[in-house]
């Protein structure tokens, strides 16, 4: 009997041993395989906010990207060729019809608005048509300040406080709601921004971000853009100092906007309110001048 008990223990004892075994097995199995998954997890952890972060820098186009990829030598050469064609186009009408000065304005509006068309219908800059409230304050804000900057130059020169429109019998000419109203308002700003800013500015400064950097991308895309800007209205005509100084504060505070911000609307609201403070100090100096 007592061999029997003794052998029984034995075997008792050594079922328990291999059970512990057994289970201990799995659990150090377990305990690697939770290290192993706590280790990935870390490194998803770790990688997710890098990936975030590219995501988010697609969303803007001064950072390259797929939706800028085709505003590059291309989409340059369309707008320089479709603005010399209207510039050409409406010197001609000019010179040919010299009373038709909305078919000459209309036809420079269109060749502003091709290049902007063919642009947009190819692809749109991640963020550059985005609005945000702040845009509104600061393209009124800069728009007033610079048409009163204009006007202070202009005063000092000896000019008249109040510009005024020609009238004829008395009245403004019939043109003058198409071309000098609702166009200097609306029509024009619009599209110069658009070409300007929205087209020509982003196309150059993506062609030169990656040779020369951010910083003289940002700093050459600038300086062209308000050259050209100040060039193509020195051609309908002859330009004093300070309407100089107006055009290349209007295109130079507007480039920057769009460079800073990488939104075009305070920009176009910018424009909108320099034409717009003119169109009304000038009516006022037409009416009671």
């Amino acid at each position: 009997m007592p061999d029997q008990t003794s052998e029984a223990t034995e075997t008792d004892t050594a079922e328990a041993t291999e059970t512990d075994t057994a289970e201990a097995v799995p659990a150090a199995d377990a305990a690697e395989m939770g290290a192993v998954s706590a280790e990935v997890d870390e490194r998803a952890d770790a990688a997710a906010p890098r990936s975030r972060r590219r995501r988010m820098r697609r969303n803007d186009w001064r950072q390259g990207g797929s939706t800028v990829a085709r505003w590059r030598e291309g989409l340059l050469a369309i707008a320089l060729f479709s603005l010399g064609a209207g510039l050409l186009g409406s010197a001609a009408i000019g010179v040919v019809l010299p009373g038709a000065t909305v078919l000459a304005a209309v036809v420079l509006w269109i060749a502003l608005a091709v290049p902007v068309v063919w642009g947009f219908a190819r692809s749109r800059p991640a963020g550059l048509l985005r609005f945000r409230p702040v845009d509104l304050l600061f393209g009124i804000t800069l728009g007033v300040m610079i048409r009163f900057i204009q006007g202070g130059v202009a005063a000092s020169g000896g000019d008249t406080a109040f510009p005024s429109y020609a009238v004829f019998d008395g009245q403004l000419p019939s043109t003058w709601l198409v071309v000098d109203g609702f166009g200097a308002v609306l029509i024009a700003p619009v599209l110069e921004e658009f070409f300007f800013h929205g087209v020509v500015l982003v196309a150059l400064y993506t062609v030169l971000r990656r040779p020369v950097g951010k910083l003289a991308a940002g700093i050459g895309a600038l300086l062209v853009t308000t050259g050209a800007f100040v060039l193509v209205h020195g051609l309908a005509g002859a330009l004093g100092v300070d309407a100089v100084v107006g055009l290349v504060l209007v295109a130079g505070v507007g480039g920057a906007l769009v460079l800073l911000t990488g939104r075009i609307w305070a920009a176009v609201l910018l424009h909108v309110t320099y034409n717009a403070v003119f169109v009304a100090l000038a009516l006022v100096g037409t009416l009671f001048g």
